[in-house]
């Protein structure tokens, strides 16, 4: 640790996050269901992931307007609630194109109950992103966001705008940033951020599971994770091996893990198939058509689907022989 900055006084909790999915009724305009997403929340939450993260691109955020997205919040925070954790970590969404659309968007995150904001940068125009434009773009939004911010690294899907490490170690001084979510992959981002500061001062995290241990081995705080939608408990249950020192079997479980990771690096249409096929039923939510994507976007076909259910049903069986978890770190009601 090279840094000297105090550490923030609201650091993003280690251990596994889990992006939700969105689930919409069957009706012509697919609007938001509530129930099952009640029903969906409180299953991932009982599996024993850190925290749940609202309105990101898992859940189909860009398709969701506003209010949505506060209602999702509102219904994930009365989940977590309901089964005896008012002070469950919820992060929520706030990417918007302009400064002003994401102050306004954190404002309402934190209105409906979210306890942290995650960031992605601007990018509709990629030769206009320069490093000042990021700079003051995060500083803006930090300055007014009421809770803690979490950059959102992810240049698939923001025009190939990429924050390199420089860059982020800049915004790390921001008391208000308190760390970052790395789906670009990169582990040398990892350890050159967590060479110069503990969690504490900017937590690190990956944006997926199937390289969680390299991420931890870096000094990273956990991960981001598609995959904690359908298995939740094996991704809690690979974090809790290795902070363990178990690293062998971490190592086993994390092989299973990045195989069927795979099939979430193909697309929402894929991770929602698996959700419904494998942890719907789990949650109380057997209807397959709640999991379809929004349109324009369609579900996977039939051979995706087939592809989908060989690639992660080994998983599966890893899963139903965890026991019950409620909460983060609590199994069967004891800690």
């Amino acid at each position: 640790m090279t840094s000297t900055i105090p550490s923030k006084t609201s650091p993003l909790p280690r251990g596994i996050y889990c992006p939700v999915l969105s689930l919409y009724e069957k009706t012509p305009t697919q609007d938001i269901d509530l129930e099952a997403s009640y029903a969906y929340f409180s299953y991932l939450i009982r599996g024993g992931v850190t925290g749940l993260v609202l309105a990101g691109t898992t859940a189909e955020a860009v398709l969701l307007s506003p209010s949505e997205k506060q209602d999702l919040t509102r219904v994930a925070r009365r989940a977590a609630r309901d089964l005896g954790f008012p002070s469950y970590p919820l992060v929520a969404g706030i990417s918007g194109q302009s400064t002003r659309e994401s102050i306004r968007l954190a404002k309402e995150a934190h209105e409906a109950g979210a306890d942290f904001a995650l960031l992605m940068p601007p990018s509709f125009w990629q030769k206009a992103v320069s490093k000042d434009v990021i700079l003051g773009f995060y500083k803006d939004v930090a300055d007014s966001c009421p809770i803690p911010v979490v950059i959102y690294n992810f240049p698939a899907v923001c025009n190939n705008v990429d924050l390199n490490s420089d860059v982020l170690a800049s915004l790390a001084q921001h008391p208000n940033i308190v760390g970052v979510k790395l789906t670009c992959g990169n582990a040398g981002k990892v350890t050159r951020l967590t060479q110069e500061f503990v969690h504490g001062q900017f937590g690190v995290y990956g944006g997926s599971s199937d390289w969680l241990i390299s991420c931890l081995i870096g000094g990273g705080s956990g991960c981001v994770t598609g995959i904690g939608n359908v298995f939740p408990k094996s991704v809690s249950k690979l974090y809790s091996l290795y902070e363990q020192g178990e690293v062998s079997e971490a190592v086993k479980l994390q092989g299973l893990v990045a195989q069927a990771e795979k099939a979430c690096k193909e697309g929402i249409a894929p991770t929602k198939f698996g959700a419904s096929y494998f942890a719907g039923p789990k949650a109380g939510v057997v209807e397959k058509e709640k999991f379809w994507p929004r349109k324009p976007y369609l579900p996977s076909p039939k051979p995706m689907q087939e592809w989908v259910v060989e690639v992660m049903k080994q998983l599966d069986e890893i899963e139903k022989s965890l026991p019950d978890v409620v909460g983060p770190g609590i199994t069967n009601g004891t800690k």
